[in-house]
């Protein structure tokens, strides 16, 4: 295996660094500044993997200017899945998107053993960065967690670090992340504290370890997170709104705060309500509604939305645009399947 090599390089709006690799297929793939979805896995009603309807989301995300996309996240659901199905899950991401659209694979979880199978994998099958969570639960102290990043990094796939306290119950602090930032193939964070202040000091840390790209964690934060200085966002709402999401980092990498109003304040209550009850029960069931799954299914032990949720989840749609009809119920077949209907001309006639 040829490792990955971080080459930084000046690229991207507004003079802000990001950063290219040479993977172990000679090819260049950029880590983009921008929306990057944190896309759900879709299931059938008994509970399996839903491989025509990924295709076809997947397709929709090349379509709609998606910059890159986290597979097997926590949206994904990737902590209820079989080592099995996750190759599954990752060979069709590289074989539709690949080269099209940069791939960061959700490895991250509460054993390192399990962490370096899972990146392994991911190498293996080709794709171009891993998301690597905080181990939970545990609260390691902070050169733990040091030595936990660098040590994945070193595999040679390069790593994206996931900073969520909220789930994990620890916090990698800003120093810390800094001291990571030092090792060629630890390329960004996804930042999901809320604490915008963070990314400032960060930056001021990092100095002129500038590869280091940094993803806001929240939607609803993110154009702010970015105007700070932050790279873009790894987003729950571009699952359902990949083009918008796409639209909102680049105005927002521009500081062009009219256009950030214009675009995000038909999408606040998406932010919100896609969050009505645990990721990602209310964005699986709106992807359902707007036609992009075929089924909301989440595996045990979480369930479909609670019904008492219907109705504000598609409000939040419908002030998007996103649904194409005035009167709901829900029993009606979801309304944007035709967007994903198959054609000869394959799936760049698919509209976002």
């Amino acid at each position: 295996m040829v490792p990955f090599t971080a080459q930084p390089i000046r690229h991207g709006r507004g003079g802000i660094t990001t950063c290219i690799y040479a993977s172990n297929a000679n090819e260049i793939v950029p880590m983009r500044q921008g929306s990057s979805c944190a896309i759900i896995t879709p299931m059938t009603n008994s509970g399996a993997l839903d491989i025509p309807s990924l295709r076809k989301l997947l397709q929709f995300h090349v379509a709609s200017g998606t910059d890159n996309l986290c597979i097997l996240g926590t949206t994904g659901e990737a902590s209820v899945m079989s080592m099995d199905e996750r190759a599954q899950v990752l060979e069709v991401a590289v074989e539709e998107v690949k080269g099209k659209i940069p791939i960061l694979a959700g490895t991250g979880t509460i054993n390192p053993v399990h962490v370096k199978e899972m990146t392994l994998q991911a190498i293996d099958i080709g794709c171009d960065a891993s998301l690597v969570v905080t181990p939970y639960y545990v609260k390691p102290p902070q050169r733990g967690l040091i030595k936990h990043f660098t040590s994945m990094a070193d595999l040679g796939l390069p790593v994206v670090m996931y900073n969520i306290p909220g789930r994990a119950k620890v916090d990698l602090t800003p120093e810390s992340t800094a001291i990571c930032a030092e090792h060629e193939n630890i390329v960004g964070l996804k930042d999901a504290t809320g604490d915008l202040d963070r990314v400032g000091k960060i930056r001021s840390l990092v100095g002129d370890k500038s590869h280091l790209l940094l993803y806001s964690g929240d939607d609803g934060t993110s154009p702010e997170f970015v105007m700070r200085g932050g790279d873009g966002c790894i987003s729950v709402t571009a699952n359902v709104a990949p083009q918008d999401m796409h639209d909102l980092m680049m105005a927002s990498l521009d500081k062009n705060m009219e256009l950030v109003k214009k675009i995000n304040e038909p999408l606040l209550k998406l932010h919100k309500n896609l969050f009505l009850e645990s990721n990602p029960i209310p964005v699986k069931w709106a992807a359902w509604r707007m036609g992009l799954i075929s089924t909301p299914f989440c595996r045990p032990p979480l369930a479909e939305l609670d019904s008492k949720f219907f109705d504000d989840v598609d409000a939040a749609l419908e002030g998007a645009g996103l649904l194409g009809f005035g009167d709901v119920t829900h029993a009606k077949a979801p309304v944007l399947a035709s967007r994903l209907e198959s054609s000869d001309s394959g799936p760049d006639t698919l509209t976002p």
